[in-house]
């Protein structure tokens, strides 16, 4: 069986705060995302691929926290980070604290196939995106009104849901393809009025994304520097590969620790057989599922 599932960001979002037309946006632009890896699979594409697609659409909508529409540090900038892995060889890349790379989970996927790296950041991350021919834009293609907003009631200590009523946390997908290969992909703007130079669970290999052939591939959002703290994505393959536990009680288990230190957020995952297993301890999480036996989900 073949799947797919994604999120977009996890928050203290209540319902409330989502008026039918912002909710109608929001699953209208998990449905493109997932239906557009989905299709990657059904073609008999790999999981890489589908989880590239579905990250990428979701990086240049501008309603999620990851490219277009991207958090913004305390000085009005957005820096970008990404991660993307595969099960198999469990190969993986990452980018961190760049700020003119147009899509950077494609950057990240460059760093895994074209260098002897994994993870790269800042101008030197930027550097080999322009070796490699991928699209730079200026910082302020990032910069969406909703954000500016957001910086501005953060500065001014106001809540920023009364300003702006968008998922918190990052952009990520996980999948299955027809021939058993898991990958996971994972892309924020990070934390919103974050000091410059802050880097977060997502592009950190085993803390917000990881993936291996046969036990599962997880990507993670919300507070990222407590996911970083317990090694939450690989700790949840860790407990389905060498404990037995089933993907959904690796998860609740990886959330109750996170809770513990006073962290919060959520994960997708799914395991060698294509199973599903989602879940979160915010108010919302933005997510979708889709797989060949025929289920297709979205929920906010």
């Amino acid at each position: 069986m073949y799947a797919i599932a994604i999120h977009g960001g996890a928050g203290e979002l209540p319902r409330p705060a989502l008026s039918a037309a912002q909710e109608a946006l929001y699953r209208g632009g998990l449905a493109s995302a997932l239906d557009l890896g989905y299709e990657v699979l059904e073609r008999g594409g790999t999981s890489l691929d589908a989880v590239t697609a579905a990250v990428g659409a979701l990086e240049d909508n501008p309603l999620f926290n990851a490219g277009r529409g991207a958090a913004l540090t305390r000085e009005g900038t957005a820096e970008l980070d990404a991660a993307i892995m595969e099960g198999g060889q469990q190969r993986a890349g990452a980018v961190a604290a760049v700020r003119h790379v147009k899509s950077p989970i494609e950057l990240a996927r460059r760093v895994m196939e074209k260098s002897r790296h994994v993870l790269l950041v800042g101008a030197g991350a930027e550097e080999f995106a322009l070796e490699e021919g991928l699209t730079l834009v200026p910082n302020a293609y990032f910069r969406t009104p909703e954000r500016r907003a957001e910086l501005d009631a953060l500065r001014s200590g106001r809540t920023a849901s009364e300003l702006v009523p968008s998922p918190q946390g990052t952009v990520g997908a996980v999948a299955r393809d027809a021939q058993g290969n898991l990958a996971a992909a994972t892309s924020t703007g990070g934390m919103a009025h974050k000091r410059t130079g802050r880097v977060g669970d997502s592009p950190i290999i085993g803390a917000g994304t990881y993936a291996r052939n046969g036990v599962c591939a997880v990507s993670a959002t919300g507070h990222g520097e407590y996911f970083m703290r317990i090694v939450a994505a690989h700790h949840i393959c860790a407990a389905v590969e060498y404990r037995g536990l089933t993907l959904q009680a690796a998860l609740r288990e990886t959330l109750a620790r996170l809770g513990e230190l006073g962290g919060s957020g959520g994960l997708i995952s799914v395991d060698g057989a294509g199973r599903i297993a989602m879940d979160f301890t915010t108010q919302g999480m933005f997510r979708a599922v889709r797989d060949s036996a025929g289920l297709r989900q979205i929920a906010l």
